[in-house]
């Protein structure tokens, strides 16, 4: 990669689309929504390693230049000129790979308070009623209860994100981790992006947050029917609104942020919390009884 890589993971409804945004206005810099790299990636990895004895045809030289190889040919047109973000929520779960693949990229984590991705998703699939979302099978598109719970189990669009994000968090690449609170990016964007430059160790540039530009790919959204998913607002804002979540649901899911905890903040990774956040305090029994409370290690 020409001129360096960078990768956009963590949860889903959290700012992954509007970062990529944000950072396209950079002419220096290509991102947009998720590419299918991460899939290419992961079938190719499995794929080398498939019964009938093809793997020991091959060697573990050959093994990385095939993995990087995906990404040179992907983006055989941009890399020459410009820095690549990749986003997929699959990088998260694969650190060791990706710090041994490229050394020097980051990891931008993109994360959201729990209750509002759930929320954010009955809302955008309840403002297209006549079209049936492939996000969920029949039987788990019946009632908001077995919508959240089919996002939220350990193979669902949230679950696995949110699994993999914390393996990524407490694991040992953290330190190569940038991770970007919703609430920070839209009720700063300006400080955000003073934050990411400089972790990325980048000059910073001059956006525009008042005039954000995105061509989402509609017809990718209108196929999974979910038109508008990764429709972006031009202007970059914290929106106060309320939950159309039942209550027994908001208590379920709220309280959930383990990026904000203690024992994520003692981490090795770069965090961005909204400004003036009070920090939970320590329980007595330390970071073990902390992570108590944040429900099951696996789903959410």
């Amino acid at each position: 990669m020409d001129n360096g890589l960078h990768f956009i993971s963590g949860l889903p409804r959290s700012g992954s689309t509007l970062l990529s945004a944000i950072l396209r206005q950079n002419p220096k810099f290509h991102a947009t929504m998720s590419s299918p790299v991460g899939s290419l990636f992961q079938r190719l990895h499995h794929g080398m390693a498939a019964p009938g004895g093809f793997a020991v045809m091959m060697d573990d030289a050959q093994r990385e230049d095939i993995l990087r190889g995906i990404f040179d040919i992907y983006y055989k047109a941009t890399h020459p000129t410009k820095l690549v973000f990749d986003t997929n929520r699959l990088w998260c779960s694969q650190m060791p790979l990706v710090a041994h693949l490229f050394p020097q990229s980051k990891v931008i984590v993109c994360v959201r308070e729990l209750a509002w991705i759930m929320d954010s998703f009955e809302r955008i699939q309840a403002k297209s009623p006549l079209i049936i979302s492939k996000m969920f099978k029949p039987r788990d598109a019946a009632t908001i209860y077995t919508r959240v719970n089919a996002l939220g189990n350990p193979h669902g669009t949230v679950g696995y994100a949110w699994n993999a994000t914390q393996e990524a968090l407490f694991g040992d690449f953290a330190d190569r981790l940038i991770v970007i609170d919703y609430e920070a990016l839209t009720r700063d964007p300006k400080r955000a992006m003073t934050f990411l430059y400089e972790k990325l160790g980048l000059p910073e540039f001059e956006h525009d947050f008042d005039n954000v530009e995105f061509e989402a790919n509609e017809e990718f959204d209108k196929e999974i029917g979910v038109p508008g998913l990764h429709r972006v607002a031009k202007k970059v804002q914290y929106s106060e609104r309320p939950t159309i979540l039942p209550p027994d649901l908001v208590e379920r899911f709220s309280g959930r942020n383990f990026w904000r905890r203690p024992a994520a903040q003692a981490r090795k990774a770069a965090i961005l919390l909204p400004a003036n956040l009070k920090q939970p305090i320590m329980p007595p029994g330390g970071p073990r009884q902390m992570m108590r409370g944040m429900g099951p290690p696996a789903g959410v």
